[in-house]
């Protein structure tokens, strides 16, 4: 498994409590998978996974659209952007 940057923006660094932080995984759904086990209570568990559910997702600055997570692979040292909707958009 590879090292990856998981970074979080918006509600989704509020959920967080994190701005970014280190995973091991080798496709994004077993990044999501990790950070949502970081975050440790379930209460804090529950809410970060509703952040995860209304966000978009870039790959090394490419969009993974539809794709379904577990299909999305992952390089060592590839970047994560966890991006929740946006006020206006």
């Amino acid at each position: 498994m590879g090292m990856v940057t998981v970074r979080y923006w918006a509600a989704a660094k509020q959920a967080a409590g994190v701005a970014e932080e280190k995973v091991s995984a080798v496709t994004l759904a077993e990044a999501l998978a990790e950070a949502l086990t970081a975050r440790g209570s379930a209460s804090a568990a529950d809410a970060f996974a509703a952040v995860l559910a209304r966000s978009s997702f870039l790959v090394d600055g490419a969009p993974v659209g539809s794709r379904a997570p577990e299909s999305v692979p992952l390089t060592d040292a590839a970047v994560v952007e966890v991006l929740p909707p946006f006020a206006g958009g």
